[in-house]
C-alpha cells in the first residue's frame, strides 16, 4: 500500500514537470497585446489588459476567442462594434466609424503576419480600413479568413493566390472596388467565398468556373457586368448568390447540387432555361427584378425540394398549364408583375391554406388586381417589334461606321493638307454653340444623351401609350379651356385638371409656371428626359405642352404636362376612416408601399442622370381600379429647381445630388410613418410625430398611436419590421438612413411575414371549426 502511494505522489510530480502543450509563449503574447494597440485597444479585448496567466486559457466569448496548439496561437476571432454606417468610402479615417488616422494597416498586417501558425482568422467590424497589404500572404498556413464589415479597399492582392491551405474567404461588406480577382482557381481548397456588400465590377471571372470544390459563391450587392458563365461543372456548389449586380447575360447552365439560387435584380435576358425544371435539391429560387421571358417551365414549380420561387417583376408571358402541378413543400410564389395570361392554375390559388402565392400585375382571368389582356399582348408584341428594330439599327450602325472611318479619314488628309494655312481654315470653321441659359447641373448633352439603363423597366413600359407634343388646342378642348368645374386641385407646384381626349381617353393636365432661363429648345430636352421615366409603379407622362405665346417675360415658360388619369384617388385618402369601407388593411398598404419603393428605386437607379427630390407624399401616391400604387409628381426638380439650388458643380453638385437622395429616404420615412399611425396623427405635424416616436417602443405605447387598422390586421413581426426601417428612414444622421435598394428588401419581407401569419391564422381558424 505504501509502494503504491509512492507510485502516484512520483506520477503526479512527472505530470508537474510536462509541459504545458498549450502554453503560450512570451514572444506570441506580446504580439496579441501588439495587435490589441494596433486595433486602438477595443473592449472586446480588454481582458488581456493586467491578465498575467496564459492567454491560451481565457475562455471564448462571442466576441473573442484564441485557441493555441503547440505553444503557438491557431485561432484568433474579434468581432467589434464599429459597423459600417457610411454608403461612400473615400479611403480615410472617418470618425465613430473606423479606427483612427494613426491607425497603419501596413503595420497591423506585418504584426499579425508574425502569428505564422494562425489558422483561423476572424477580424469583423474593427474600423480596420485602407488597401489590403500584399504580405498578408505570409500565413500560408491559414484556412479560414474573415474581415467582413470593416473598410478595405482596392482588390484583393493577387500574392494571395499563394495561400494554397485556404478553404474559406470571406471580406462582406467592405468597400473593395476592383475587379473579382481571375486567379482563384489558383486555390485548391477553397470551398466559401463571399464577397458580398462590396463596390467590385468588372467581369465575372471564367476560372471561378473551374474551381470544383466551391460549395459557397456569395457576390450579392456589387456592380458585376457581362455574362455568367456555365458553372455546371461545380459539382459540389449547394448556395450561388448573385443578388444586386449587372449580370446582362442569359442564365446558364447550372450545377445539379444547387440548394439556393439568388440572381435577382440583375438584367438577365432570355428564357428560364428548362435544365432549371431538373434541379431536384433546388429549394430556394430567386430570379425576381430581371428582364426574362418566355413562360417559365412548368416543371420549376413540381420540384421536390422547393420551398420558394420568386419570378416577380420580369417579362414572363403565355399561359401557365391548367393542371399544373406543385410541389409538396412550395409554400411561397410570386409570380406578379409580369405579362402571364390565361386562367391560374389551381394548385397557385391564392386562396390555399398550403402556400403564399402572389399573382398580382399580370394579365390572369377572375382574379383581382390583374391588367387587361390586351395589355399583356402589347406587350409582347411590342417586344418583338423591339427586336426587329434593333437588328435594323444594328445594320445601320455597322453601314454608319465604315462610312464615318472613310469621312473621318478623308477630314484628316484634308486637315493635313491645309496645317501651313490654319489661320485661314479658321474663317470658315462654325463657332462653338453655347448652351446659354442651360440648367447647370443637367447638361444638355447629358439630357440629350438620357437614357434607361434598367432593362426590367424598359421593357415593362412597353404597351404604355407613346410620347407625344400636344397643341394648345387640344389641351383646351380636352379641359374646356381650363374651366373650373374641370379643376382637380391645386399644389405647390400648379394646377391639375381633368381633361377628355378627342379618342375618348381621360388624362390628368399639370399646368406650370417655370421661372427660368431656359430656351424652348431646353426645355424640350428636359420634357425628353421625363419622357423616359417609364415604371409600372409611376403614373405615366402623356406629353406636353409648351406655351411660349402668354409669357410676361422672356424667362417665363407655361408648361402643361398630360399624364394618364388614374381614377380611384390618392392613398392619404385610403388611410383615413372619413372614407369607411374602403380604409386598407396592413397587407395592402404593404403593397402599396412596395409599389412606391420600386418607382423611387427606379429613378435612383434606372435612369441616366437619376432622379431625385421626387416630392414624396401620401397624396401623390395615387390607386388606380385594381389597387395599384403609381407615383404622381416625380422628376418635377428637372424643371422646378430653384438657379441657387442647382449653382454647385464638381463636388458640390456631387453633394447636392446626395442630399436630394436622402431627401427622398426621408420623405418616405414620413410615408410609412403615416401609413403607420394613419392621417389623424399625421395631420399634427412633423415635430409631433417625431416626438412621438418613442411610442412605438412599447405595445401600450402602439396602442396608443398605431391606427387601429393596422393594429388589428397586422403580425407584431411585420409590424416591428417597418417600425424599424422607419426610424431608420427618418434619422437626423442621413448618412445612417438606409437606400431604397434596403427599404425595398425590408418592406418585402415584412409583407412575406405577414403573408405567413395570415396563412398561419387561417389554418387555426380552419382546425378550431
Amino acid at each position: 500500500m505504501g509502494c503504491l502511494k509512492i507510485f502516484v505522489i512520483v506520477v503526479f510530480m512527472w505530470a508537474l514537470l510536462i509541459p504545458n502543450t498549450h502554453q503560450l509563449g512570451s514572444y506570441e503574447t506580446q504580439i496579441l497585446l501588439q495587435l490589441r494597440r494596433h486595433l486602438e485597444y477595443p473592449v472586446q479585448l480588454d481582458v488581456l489588459e493586467n491578465y498575467n496567466g496564459d492567454f491560451c486559457s481565457l475562455g471564448s466569448t462571442l466576441n473573442m476567442s484564441i485557441i493555441c496548439e503547440n505553444n503557438s496561437v491557431t485561432e484568433l476571432k474579434i468581432k467589434g462594434d464599429k459597423l459600417v454606417k457610411v454608403n461612400e468610402f473615400h479611403g480615410v479615417a472617418v470618425p465613430n466609424n473606423t479606427l483612427s488616422e494613426r491607425f497603419s494597416i501596413d503595420s497591423f498586417v506585418t504584426t499579425l503576419t508574425r502569428l505564422s501558425s494562425l489558422k483561423v482568422l476572424t477580424l469583423v467590424s474593427l474600423g480596420i480600413w485602407g488597401p489590403l497589404p500584399v504580405k498578408i500572404h505570409r500565413l500560408s498556413s491559414l484556412e479560414v479568413l474573415d474581415m467582413s464589415s470593416n473598410f478595405l479597399f482596392g482588390k484583393v492582392p493577387s500574392e494571395m493566390s499563394t495561400m494554397v491551405k485556404l478553404h474559406t474567404l470571406t471580406f462582406d461588406g467592405n468597400f473593395f472596388n476592383e475587379s473579382l480577382p481571375e486567379w482563384l482557381d489558383l486555390l485548391p481548397n477553397i470551398t466559401i467565398l463571399s464577397m458580398k456588400n462590396n463596390r467590385l465590377k468588372g467581369k465575372f471571372p471564367h476560372s471561378i468556373s473551374k474551381i470544383t470544390g466551391l460549395t459557397d459563391i456569395i457576390l450579392s450587392h456589387n456592380a458585376l457586368s457581362g455574362e455568367l458563365p456555365d458553372l455546371s461543372a461545380l459539382s459540389n456548389l449547394h448556395l450561388l448568390d448573385l443578388r444586386e449586380n449587372h449580370l446582362d447575360s442569359e442564365l446558364p447552365l447550372l450545377p445539379q447540387g444547387l440548394t439556393t439560387i439568388l440572381l435577382s435584380s440583375n438584367a438577365f435576358s432570355g428564357e428560364v432555361p428548362e435544365e432549371f425544371g431538373k434541379l431536384n435539391l433546388l429549394q430556394h429560387l430567386d430570379l425576381s427584378n430581371n428582364a426574362l421571358t418566355g413562360t417559365p417551365p412548368a416543371d420549376l414549380f413540381s420540384l421536390p425540394s422547393i420551398s420558394y420561387l420568386n419570378l416577380a417583376f420580369n417579362v414572363l408571358s403565355g399561359s401557365l398549364p391548367e393542371h399544373l402541378n406543385c410541389g409538396s413543400e412550395l409554400g411561397f410564389v410570386d409570380i406578379s408583375d409580369n405579362r402571364l395570361l390565361g386562367m391560374l392554375p389551381s394548385c397557385l390559388n391564392a386562396s390555399s391554406d398550403k402556400r403564399i402565392v402572389k399573382v398580382s400585375g399580370n394579365c390572369l382571368l377572375d382574379i383581382q388586381y390583374q391588367h387587361s389582356e390586351s395589355y399583356c399582348k402589347q406587350a409582347s408584341l411590342a417586344k418583338k417589334q423591339t427586336t426587329g428594330k434593333e437588328i435594323a439599327i444594328l445594320v445601320g450602325v455597322v453601314g454608319g461606321t465604315v462610312i464615318l472611318v472613310v469621312f473621318l479619314a478623308v477630314v484628316l488628309l484634308i486637315f493635313c493638307r491645309r496645317q501651313h494655312a490654319r489661320h485661314d481654315v479658321d474663317r470658315y470653321m462654325f463657332p462653338k454653340v453655347v448652351q446659354d441659359n442651360a440648367q447647370p447641373n443637367i447638361s444638355a448633352e447629358l439630357l440629350a444623351n438620357a437614357r434607361i439603363i434598367s432593362q426590367t423597366a424598359a421593357l415593362g413600359s412597353q404597351g404604355a401609350p407613346s410620347y407625344r407634343v400636344f397643341s394648345m388646342e387640344e389641351l383646351e378642348e380636352a379641359t374646356e379651356i381650363f374651366d373650373k368645374s374641370a379643376l382637380l386641385g391645386e399644389g405647390s407646384i400648379g394646377k391639375i385638371y381633368k381633361g377628355k381626349l378627342e379618342n375618348g381617353t381621360y388624362v390628368a393636365v399639370r399646368e406650370l409656371t417655370v421661372h427660368r432661363r431656359c430656351t424652348s429648345w431646353n426645355f424640350k430636352l428636359r420634357m425628353d428626359l421625363l419622357s423616359k421615366f417609364r415604371h409600372p409603379h409611376l403614373v405615366s407622362l402623356l406629353g406636353h405642352c409648351i406655351d411660349d405665346g402668354v409669357q410676361d417675360d422672356s424667362t417665363v415658360h407655361r408648361l402643361f404636362l398630360v399624364y394618364e388619369f388614374i381614377p380611384c384617388g390618392n392613398f392619404r385618402a385610403r388611410l383615413s376612416e372619413t372614407t369607411p369601407g374602403k380604409v386598407l388593411n396592413w397587407s395592402d398598404r404593404l403593397a402599396v408601399l412596395i409599389g412606391v419603393a420600386k418607382a423611387v428605386h427606379f429613378l435612383h437607379t434606372g435612369v441616366i442622370p437619376p432622379s431625385f427630390g421626387n416630392s414624396l407624399k401620401t397624396d401623390s401616391i395615387l390607386l388606380d381600379e385594381h389597387q395599384i400604387a403609381k407615383l404622381s409628381d416625380y422628376g418635377m426638380s428637372i424643371l422646378t429647381e430653384e438657379s441657387e439650388k442647382v449653382e454647385a458643380k464638381g463636388d458640390g453638385h456631387n453633394a447636392w445630388n446626395t442630399r436630394k437622395k436622402e431627401d427622398d429616404v426621408y420623405n418616405f420615412g414620413f410615408i410609412l410613418l403615416e401609413s403607420l399611425v394613419g392621417p389623424f396623427f399625421s395631420g399634427k405635424g412633423e415635430t409631433f410625430l417625431l416626438n412621438e416616436m418613442t411610442s412605438f417602443g412599447s405595445q401600450d405605447g402602439r396602442r396608443k398611436i398605431v391606427d387601429p387598422a393596422v393594429l388589428t390586421t397586422s403580425s407584431q413581426e411585420s409590424l416591428s419590421i417597418v417600425i424599424s426601417l422607419t426610424n431608420k428612414c427618418i434619422s437626423p444622421e442621413s448618412q445612417s438612413r438606409p437606400s431604397f435598394e434596403d427599404v425595398l428588401w425590408n418592406l418585402q419581407y415584412a409583407a412575406q411575414v405577414q403573408a405567413t401569419a395570415d396563412t398561419d391564422q387561417r389554418s387555426d381558424a380552419t382546425s378550431l371549426s
